[in-house]
């Protein structure tokens, strides 16, 4: 399923106003006008394990007993986890997913699973 572009697509809206359906739009507008074109989904499926990589590095050290090395000590958290989402938005365009749509559902299949086993479960009580 191709992402559909609006009329008139801004590439920078304002950061409490945008949709996961704008990020996709606005990725792929980007990647068409000024990337290119997307890297394939192999490429980018090793893109996004780096990422998280570079993420699960980060938190580490951040909230881990792991000290900073010196090339991380000026790593900024949400640029990494902007990468991640960057390169998982890429593979949801080229595969045709929807975000806003699988995410809504995976939220109500959750809701249906967990709404009492997390309210019952004694580890996360107080």
């Amino acid at each position: 399923m191709p992402i559909t572009k609006p009329e008139s697509l801004d590439l920078n809206p304002q950061p409490d106003d945008i949709t996961l359906r704008q990020v996709q739009s606005i990725t792929d507008e980007w990647i068409r006008t000024i990337g290119v074109r997307y890297f394939s989904e192999l490429t980018n499926l090793a893109q996004l394990t780096e990422e998280v990589g570079e993420l699960a590095r980060l938190v580490s050290r951040t909230y881990g007993e792991q000290s900073f090395k010196e090339s991380d000590k000026h790593r900024d958290l949400g640029e990494e986890m902007a990468d991640v989402l960057w390169v998982l938005v890429c593979l949801a365009n080229q595969t045709g997913t929807d975000l806003s749509l699988e995410f809504q559902k995976r939220l109500e299949k959750k809701t249906l699973r967990d709404k009492d086993r997390h309210l019952n479960n004694p580890k996360l009580q107080g």
